[in-house]
């Protein structure tokens, strides 16, 4: 039986490096908007206490970001790490559609950017899963 390897699967380089180039992108957000909901910052707790998280929420919430940001970054991870970032970034932009319906698009872009990376990485999340069920 032979399979394919995420690295033996073709695809042009230029797609390639588009999409390592946003994942770099997406990464960076994701460190950005997390480090002020890691350190607790009081302007970021608003939109957690009306859902009922409080600060606990937010320091999840944040890092769970800024792990996805890493693992954007890890080949083996990244397909996985897009695969988590999308229910959190469905939280955002539904609580952002609720506190500044103004807002809403910055969340909703950046979900459908994260699915784009989980969709073109899909193959490696499946080798990943299939790697661990070994």
């Amino acid at each position: 039986m032979t399979t394919t390897s995420p690295a033996t699967r073709s695809r042009p380089a230029a797609a390639t490096a588009a999409l390592w180039v946003l994942q770099v992108l997406l990464a960076i957000a994701f460190a950005l908007i997390a480090l002020p909901k890691m350190l607790g910052d009081p302007i970021a707790v608003g939109p957690f206490d009306l859902i009922g998280l409080g600060i606990p929420g937010m320091v999840v919430v944040g890092w769970l970001e800024f792990a996805g940001a890493i693992a954007l970054l890890v080949p083996r991870l990244c397909g996985l790490a897009s695969v988590c970032q999308v229910p959190l970034m469905i939280g955002a932009t539904v609580l952002m559609a609720v506190e500044d319906p103004g807002l809403a698009a910055i969340p909703a872009v950046t979900l459908v950017l994260v699915c784009v990376v989980a969709w073109f990485r899909r193959h490696d999340t499946a080798a990943l899963v299939a790697l661990l069920r070994r």
